[in-house]
């Protein structure tokens, strides 16, 4: 940790597994990412006790913070979708007397940081044409489906919460329908998160294997007993061990390609689309292949419209984490 007395802005990433805290510089237009650390949210029961690690190792004061959180914020407090947490900015700042502390929607937060994005950290799916002052979307599938926007207005970007991934799953084929019957009968509403995300990957997986598609075999069954069920699924169908695992993430593609571009003709986000999260890094062979960006445009007479559309990956895991130190400083 830094040696030095200084003034920090401490950033936050608060998601459904883990949280990320950041200290950072302000040098004028620049943020520079001094110190990091990331915490298992399993391991300790609220952020608070989180953050006092964190910053009982740093030696300096704490200028302004800013956390970006896995959910909506209502009156600076929210409610964690999936930790039993609730977290607000003024029990955070009655506790640290920091002078400044937002809380922010973590969508928010990475959508914040998408303009001081460069090309190192950004991977290229769909070329399109980029058109400036127009409105950008973002969703990011991880452990939950968020989503947010940048608004073009008066001359400048406004980043704008969404829970747009628990809008109602929309099928586009008659096995999809079955996939809405199948999670319908276990959850009631199907929202879109609960198919394009980590969890709703095993949900797919499920849905297959139950449906007598495919049989899964015994040492498939074992590695998801020992380890992340959902990054079992995807590691097997990246190297096409098996069809189960192949079809279960052929579908989850398709599906988060169809949702990306309805959120894009929702806003008319002729100014590009943006996949954070940590999971499409990890299947970028995958999303390289034709069925994201034909389920993407794959709206009938807006197709052309569509495959205008830059469509970009984030690389950058700290895009979060930065995009809350920029709304901390002002920036």
């Amino acid at each position: 940790m830094a040696a030095v007395e200084r003034e920090w802005i401490l950033a936050g990433d608060i998601g459904g597994t883990k949280t990320n805290l950041g200290l950072f510089q302000n040098r004028g237009k620049r943020l520079a990412l001094k110190v990091i650390e990331t915490f298992s949210n399993a391991e300790a029961g609220d952020v608070e006790s989180i953050v006092e690690r964190f910053i009982s190792r740093c030696r300096g004061t704490i200028a302004s913070a800013c956390f970006g959180i896995a959910g909506p914020v209502i009156g600076g407090r929210c409610r964690v979708t999936n930790l039993p947490w609730e977290v607000s900015e003024t029990r955070l700042r009655r506790r640290f007397k920091w002078p400044t502390v937002r809380l922010i929607n973590d969508l928010e937060a990475t959508a914040a940081a998408v303009l001081l994005l460069n090309e190192r950290d950004l991977f290229v799916l769909n070329e399109g044409k980029t058109c400036k002052r127009q409105n950008i979307a973002l969703l990011a599938p991880g452990t939950g489906l968020g989503t947010a926007l940048l608004i073009h207005a008066d001359g400048r970007y406004i980043p704008v919460p969404s829970e747009g991934g628990h809008v109602d799953f929309a099928p586009n084929s008659d096995e999809e329908a079955e996939l809405c019957s199948y999670l319908r009968a276990r959850f009631g509403h199907v929202g879109v998160e609960r198919i394009a995300s980590g969890p709703g990957l095993l949900n797919v997986y499920s849905w297959l294997k139950d449906s007598g598609r495919f049989q899964e075999p015994e040492w498939l069954a074992k590695e998801m007993e020992q380890g992340d069920a959902a990054s079992v699924i995807s590691r097997t169908a990246m190297d096409r061990k098996h069809p189960l695992c192949v079809a279960a993430l052929d579908t989850f593609v398709s599906i988060l390609g169809a949702f990306a571009g309805n959120l894009a003709l929702t806003a008319m986000c002729r100014g590009g689309v943006y996949l954070g999260g940590g999971i499409p890094p990890k299947i970028l062979p995958r999303l390289k292949e034709p069925g994201f960006l034909e389920s993407f445009s794959g709206k009938g007479r807006f197709k052309g419209l569509l495959q205008q559309i830059p469509v970009r990956v984030i690389l950058n895991d700290k895009a979060a984490l930065l995009g809350a130190a920029k709304v901390a400083c002002g920036l």
